[in-house]
């Protein structure tokens, strides 16, 4: 198990650059939390480790943000809290996203979780106070 504190706001970028290098390979990530935890806002940190430079938000209605790079290199962004069906999830094309051998972000991951693959990297966002936040992976 991996633990990764961030502390505040001003420790984000460093905390998410230790996560891209503990993560290795892994390309599906899911983050698992309470509402409020900081999900969208350490996949924000994540993406400007990668270089991405578009707006990061959180998908909660359109279930799937594409970003870019400078290099043209596609990241996936879900956010799967207001589905009610599995089928939703797969009437995206999700296991297109999933094969694409891109980084692909998942909130919420818990509405499809049998949808995961295998290689799914699974990771806790625990609220310890106000700033403080741990990685679980």
């Amino acid at each position: 198990m991996i633990e990764i504190i961030i502390n505040g706001t001003g420790d984000l970028q460093r905390a998410a650059r230790v996560f891209l290098e503990k993560a290795g390979e892994s390309r599906i990530i899911a983050f698992y939390g309470q509402m409020g935890a900081g999900k969208t806002t350490f996949i924000t940190a994540l993406c400007r480790q990668l270089g991405v430079r578009d707006i990061v938000n959180s998908p909660t209605f359109t279930i799937v943000n594409e970003y870019a790079d400078s290099k043209g290199k596609r990241f996936y962004h879900f956010d799967f809290y207001r589905i009610n069906r599995l089928s939703e999830a797969m009437d995206i094309g999700l296991y297109e996203y999933f094969d694409s051998s891109e980084y692909c972000f998942i909130e919420w991951p818990e509405m499809i979780e049998e949808l995961l693959p295998e290689e799914t990297l699974k990771v806790n966002i625990l609220v310890d106070d106000a700033d403080t936040r741990r990685l679980l992976f």
